[in-house]
C-alpha cells in the first residue's frame, strides 16, 4: 500500500511537471514561430453560413453589430460561459448582413492585435476551433470589401490558429471537441485551396475519429444517442464544405453518413421521441429532421435491436429498453448504470422514463443521474451495477455489467424483450434477469424480474424502481394493491404480486441542466433465496 501511495504521488509530480513544461512551452517565442508558419494564399471557398444550421441557433430577430458595444467588448470582465461564447464568435451567426462590415472587422481586427500570440484562454481549443468556422462562414460581413492590410492579416490569423488545432488535436480525449477542430481544419483547407497540408490532415484526422469512436454498424462505440446525433450533424456539415467547393466528396465520408443516419433513423427517426439511455435528454432533434429535409438527406432503418438498444412500436405504444454491454471505459463519460432499464410510451406520452441526464459535471446532479436509482431497473442494497471511478472532472466506469442471454420478440399480439446481466456479481454474487412482455391487445405489460444469488445465506435489500414524467400524477388505493396512475387522459394501474409496493419523490433531470420533481414506483424486499421471481404489471384502465 505504501508502494502504491508513493507512486501516486510520484505520478501526481510527474504530471504537473509536464503541465507545467507544456504551459512554458506554449508560451514561448519558439512555439510562436512554430505556429506562425503560414502562407500567402488568397481566401478562396466561401461557406454559406447556413450549411451550420443544424448546430447554430438561429435567432428570427437579427442583430446589428451597431446594436453591441463594440468598443468595449474584449474589455468587461464577464463570466466564463459568456467569454467562451463571447470568443468563439457563434454570435456573429446572429447578425443582420445589413450590418457595418467595417464595424464587424474592425471588431475582429482589435481581437487579432490583442490576441496575436498563444493565450491559453482565448486560444483553448474548442474557441479556436469555433473561432475558425464562424470567422469564415461569415465571410460577407467578416472578409468582403476589407482592405488589403486587413486580408493578410486575417488569412494569417486563421492559419495560424489552425496551425495550433493541428498541435494540438493528438493530445485532446474529448472526441466531439476532435471532431469540431477536425471540421475547422477540413474547412481551412477548403477555403484557402491550394494549401493541402490543411485538408489531407483534417481528413487523416476524420479518418481516425471514425475507426476509434464507431462500431461496425455506424452507432458510437459510447452508445450515447447525443453523440450519434453530434457525429452526424458535423459529417454532413463537411459534406456539404466538400459539395459547395466542388471538391470530390472522399468515400468513407457518404459511408459514414449512410450508417450514422440508419442509426439515427432507428433511436429517433422511426419513433420521433427521446428515449432516455446514457446520456440522452430531451432534444431539439424536429429541428435537425427539417434540416435534413430541407438538404435532402433520407435515412431508413426498420430493425428492432441496434447497439445494444431494443425499440418495439405500434401506432399506439413504444417499448424501449437497454439490453447493452457497457462500452470500453474511455467511451463512458456520460454512461448510466441502467442495465436492463426501459421506457414506456403510449399514444406519444412518456408513461414509464427514465429520469434523464444532468451533463454538467461540475454540478453533483451529474453523479446521481449516472446511478442506477434513477433508472427503470433493479438495485442491490442501494449500490449501482456499475463502477464508478472519478478522474480529473468526471465519473468514468471502472467496471459494469456484461449483458448476456438477449432475446426479442415482436409479433402483432406480442412482444417480449429479455436478458440477464452480471453488475452485481461480484460484489454481492448476484445476478439479475428480467423479461418484459406486452400484450397490445389488452393494453397490458407484464414484467418478471429474477434475482439469482449464488450466496443465499446472506439477506440483500433490492429495489426495482418505475420513474415517471413529472405531469403524470399517481395514487395508492386503499387495500395498498394498486397504484393507479393518470397520463393526461389516460389512466393505467401498477400492480406487484408479493412484494410491497410504494411511492417515493424523485428528480427528473429530461431537460438539459435542469431538474424537476417527479414521483416514482417501487417495490422493496429482501432476498434470501437462490431464485427469486419479481413479477409486476402495468395495464390500462
Amino acid at each position: 500500500m505504501q508502494s502504491q501511495n508513493s507512486l501516486n504521488i510520484s505520478n501526481g509530480i510527474f504530471f504537473k511537471l509536464k503541465s507545467s513544461f507544456k504551459k512554458l512551452y506554449k508560451n514561448s517565442n519558439f512555439y510562436d514561430k512554430k505556429i506562425s508558419k503560414t502562407f500567402d494564399k488568397k481566401f478562396g471557398y466561401k461557406p454559406s453560413p447556413h450549411l451550420l444550421s443544424s448546430i447554430i441557433k438561429y435567432q428570427k430577430k437579427k442583430h446589428k453589430i451597431e446594436d453591441f458595444a463594440t468598443k468595449s467588448i474584449w474589455q468587461n470582465n464577464i463570466s466564463s460561459k459568456d467569454f467562451k461564447k463571447l470568443n468563439n464568435f457563434f454570435w456573429f451567426f446572429s447578425l443582420d448582413l445589413k450590418s457595418s462590415k467595417e464595424t464587424t472587422q474592425s471588431i475582429i481586427f482589435n481581437w487579432m492585435n490583442k490576441n496575436k500570440k498563444f493565450d491559453e484562454n482565448t486560444w483553448e481549443f474548442n474557441i479556436t476551433a469555433k473561432r475558425i468556422i464562424a470567422w469564415l462562414s461569415n465571410h460577407q460581413l467578416t472578409y468582403e470589401d476589407s482592405n488589403e492590410e486587413y486580408r493578410l492579416f486575417f488569412n494569417h490569423m486563421v492559419q495560424k490558429q489552425t496551425n495550433h488545432l493541428l498541435n494540438e488535436i493528438k493530445n485532446l480525449n474529448e472526441i466531439e471537441e476532435k471532431l469540431i477542430g477536425c471540421a475547422a481544419i477540413i474547412l481551412t483547407g477548403l477555403a484557402y485551396k491550394n494549401e493541402k497540408n490543411y485538408l489531407d490532415n483534417g481528413l487523416n484526422i476524420l479518418k481516425n475519429i471514425i475507426k476509434h469512436s464507431l462500431d461496425k454498424q455506424g452507432f458510437p462505440k459510447s452508445r450515447n444517442i447525443q453523440n450519434l446525433v453530434f457525429y452526424l450533424k458535423y459529417l454532413i456539415i463537411i459534406r456539404e464544405w466538400f459539395k459547395e467547393s466542388k471538391n470530390s466528396i472522399p468515400e468513407y465520408v457518404d459511408e459514414t453518413i449512410y450508417y450514422l443516419g440508419s442509426s439515427y433513423a432507428f433511436i429517433w427517426q422511426n419513433i420521433k421521441q427521446d428515449i432516455f439511455f446514457n446520456g440522452n435528454h430531451s432534444s431539439n432533434n424536429h429541428e435537425f429532421d427539417q434540416y435534413l429535409k430541407r438538404f435532402g438527406y433520407t435515412f431508413k432503418n426498420q430493425i428492432n435491436e441496434l447497439a445494444g438498444y431494443a425499440v418495439l412500436r405500434n401506432k399506439k405504444f413504444i417499448l424501449a429498453a437497454d439490453i447493452g454491454s457497457i462500452p470500453e471505459k474511455i467511451y463512458t463519460n456520460d454512461y448510466q448504470a441502467g442495465a436492463l432499464s426501459f421506457e414506456i410510451f403510449s399514444n406519444d406520452k412518456k408513461l414509464i422514463s427514465n429520469s434523464g441526464y444532468y451533463p454538467n459535471k461540475k454540478n453533483k446532479l451529474n453523479k446521481l443521474s449516472k446511478s442506477t436509482a434513477l433508472q427503470n431497473t433493479l438495485s442491490i442494497e442501494d449500490y449501482s451495477s456499475c463502477d464508478f471511478i472519478k478522474t480529473s472532472n468526471n465519473y468514468l466506469i471502472q467496471r459494469g455489467p456484461k449483458i448476456v442471454n438477449k432475446n426479442v420478440v415482436f409479433e402483432n399480439n406480442y412482444w417480449k424483450i429479455s436478458a440477464s446481466h452480471n453488475g452485481y456479481f461480484q460484489k454481492f454474487r448476484i445476478d439479475h434477469q428480467r423479461e418484459i412482455e406486452f400484450y397490445p391487445e389488452q393494453f397490458k405489460f407484464v414484467g418478471h424480474d429474477k434475482i439469482l444469488n449464488k450466496n443465499p445465506d446472506k439477506k440483500i435489500k433490492f429495489d426495482i424502481r418505475f420513474h415517471l414524467h413529472p405531469d403524470s400524477k399517481v395514487m395508492k388505493t386503499q387495500n395498498n394493491k394498486f397504484i393507479l396512475i393518470q397520463l393526461e387522459n389516460e389512466g393505467w394501474q401498477f400492480s406487484c404480486d408479493k412484494y410491497d409496493i410504494n411511492i417515493d419523490n424523485g428528480l427528473y433531470f429530461g431537460n438539459k441542466n435542469s431538474y424537476q420533481e417527479n414521483q416514482n414506483i417501487f417495490i422493496s424486499g429482501m432476498n434470501n433465496e437462490s431464485e427469486q421471481i419479481i413479477k409486476w404489471e402495468i395495464s390500462k384502465i
